[in-house]
């Protein structure tokens, strides 16, 4: 069970005579247990998602939600025009260009059975999750929207 105190993580472990005791994560526990880490291992396509500025992932959301796949479509775009992803240090930009193109093709022709429009939906709050937790949500990017909102 974890727990939060101040800035450190906590982890409560069960270990022969010290029950509840606690320990750091991936540190020896008390009584000879090891705390474990848990991290989420994620696919080739759901790694290839980029990570672009919040008001692009909103768009491409909204794309995603009435046009299945043309938002990852453009998204895939961005990786080309230097949006990150965690799989670009592994395999390289050209190939997460094509699995994002993989990734729309497969919510296009999958739309037809909703299997498609719903993974396209849930590729684009991947997108808007992903932007709002990297920061690339900065004041620039407010005063662009705001400026494009403007002019129309």
């Amino acid at each position: 069970m974890a727990q939060k105190e101040g800035e450190t993580e906590q982890w409560c472990v069960k270990t022969g005579d010290n029950f509840g005791a606690k320990a750091m994560p991936g540190a020896p526990a008390p009584g000879g247990g090891v705390v474990v880490q848990v991290r989420e291992k994620k696919g080739p396509l759901r790694a290839a998602i980029p990570t672009m500025p919040f008001p692009l992932a909103v768009i491409c959301l909204f794309l995603n939600t009435f046009i299945p796949g043309l938002g990852t479509f453009i998204s895939a775009f961005t990786v080309l025009c230097g949006a990150r992803s965690e799989l670009i240090p592994e395999r390289g930009v050209c190939c997460v260009f094509w699995l994002n193109v993989a990734a729309a093709l497969i919510q296009i022709l999958t739309a037809v059975i909703m299997v498609g429009w719903i993974m396209s939906i849930f590729w684009g709050m991947d997108m808007v999750i992903l932007a709002s937790q990297s920061g690339l949500f900065t004041l620039l990017s407010l005063l662009l929207l705001t400026i494009h909102t403007w002019s129309l």
